[in-house]
């Protein structure tokens, strides 16, 4: 009896220590019966700045979903890093992570995006979006809003007039004390516009071959000394994004080219004399053409490694659907892939922000997403770097921008040369 006692006591510790462990998967349903739900464990990327609104949007996201225990940390990688810091080392990566759609080749190729087989998402995205998140004409990630940059400007110094022409920013009588125009031209996203404005284009007309640049072409010439001139003008400066939020909010500065990142603190530093538009045109070859940007996508992807991959998919689709991607253009001026959000003039007219980024994407480019752009960026920097400096000049230009080229075809050419 006592043996018999002993073996009855010591089942019952065992028994009441495996519902002690697992208590936390545990809860009782509405007929009083026990139901053990699934843990999933997830990690998300995304910019500082998005950092709260999407804190608030996986909030109800799991509250929709109580099937489960969901376990979701958010962590500060932005887009323009999710590349270098995913191909670190995929299995540490996020699970879920925003990205920009010009590293979804170079990703894909790392094999650290699973592929999208929600058709939902196809239909209900713009065909440039999914364009931005296909490869191989496969789906690879969830596009979540469009992305391009524009003119600030303030309206205390400038009108509406005045702001459609480069030309006639760049002449208004200001004062000392204030800069006419800045923009960011050693860096590649924003100097290109003046190539593709002058005619030129990058990696061909269709932007995915990987033997063409015509930036050292006769109208290449044209668009660098261009930026040679501007660069030379005092009422020009060459300012990031911190610099030029400073320069609106001492206001010492007229009009600036940036994106909706910048917008509410810009917007609050103005106040009423807040201005907002497309870019201006600028002149060549007696033209007046308006400046053509180059534009992306900001992406949503799953980690083809993720341990919870239904879960990690379901969560980004969330993230990007119509009523996140409306999220994102109330609280962030993100301009809506999503072809009802897209389709509502009304309703994107409301925002003077999203309005200067549709606007301007009438004379945008897709950026493109083949792996070779990785090479445009640091022969872009450099090239830009030079002009403002000083050492590229309009008697050495031609030869600087073979240079340029040659640098952004290069990984091409050896592949070339070892082929033979």
């Amino acid at each position: 009896m006592k043996k018999f006692t002993a073996v009855f006591i010591t089942l019952a510790l065992v028994i009441l220590t495996f519902a002690a462990c697992t208590n936390k998967n545990v809860s009782e349903n509405n007929n009083g019966n026990v139901d053990q739900k699934k843990t999933v464990t997830l990690r998300v990327w995304g910019a500082q700045d998005d950092k709260e609104m999407l804190t608030k949007l996986i909030d109800d996201f799991k509250k929709t979903r109580t099937n489960k225990n969901w376990d979701i940390k958010i962590s500060v990688v932005g887009e323009d890093d999710a590349a270098t810091e995913i191909l670190k080392d995929v299995s540490a990566a996020a699970d879920v992570f925003s990205f920009a759609s010009d590293q979804i080749a170079t990703l894909k190729k790392a094999g650290a995006l699973y592929r999208v087989t929600n058709t939902d998402v196809k239909t209900r995205n713009s065909p440039a979006a999914i364009s931005a998140a296909t490869i191989d004409n496969e789906i690879y990630a969830y596009p979540a809003s469009s992305d391009t940059f524009f003119l600030y400007y303030d309206k205390a110094i400038f009108s509406e007039e005045e702001v459609k022409s480069l030309e006639k920013i760049m002449a208004k009588n200001t004062g000392d004390r204030i800069t006419n125009f800045a923009m960011k031209i050693d860096d590649g996203w924003y100097s290109s516009s003046f190539f593709f404005t002058a005619g030129c284009t990058l990696f061909g007309k269709d932007g995915t071959d990987k033997t063409q640049c015509d930036f050292n072409s006769e109208k290449g010439v044209k668009a660098a000394n261009y930026m040679i001139d501007l660069a030379n003008n005092k009422k020009f400066a060459n300012l990031d994004d911190a610099k030029i939020k400073a320069g609106f909010k001492a206001r010492t500065l007229g009009a600036a080219v940036s994106g909706t990142w910048n917008a509410a603190d810009i917007k609050l530093s103005l106040g009423d004399d807040f201005g907002v538009t497309k870019l201006p045109t600028i002149r060549i070859d007696s033209e007046d053409r308006n400046l053509v940007s180059m534009a992306n996508f900001k992406l949503c992807g799953v980690n083809a490694q993720t341990k919870f991959p239904e879960e990690a998919h379901e969560l980004a689709n969330y993230l990007t659907d119509r009523a996140a991607q409306e999220t994102r253009f109330r609280t962030r001026n993100y301009a809506p892939t999503h072809t009802e959000l897209a389709g509502d003039k009304d309703t994107l007219s409301s925002n003077d922000v999203v309005a200067a980024l549709t606007a301007q994407s009438m004379h945008s480019i897709l950026q493109t997403s083949i792996d070779q752009i990785s090479n445009f960026w640091t022969p872009a920097e450099a090239f830009g770097t030079g002009i403002i400096n000083g050492t590229v000049t309009k008697d050495n230009v031609k030869e600087k921008l073979d240079a340029f080229v040659k640098a952004v075809l290069a990984s091409v050419k050896e592949e070339e040369n070892n082929a033979e």
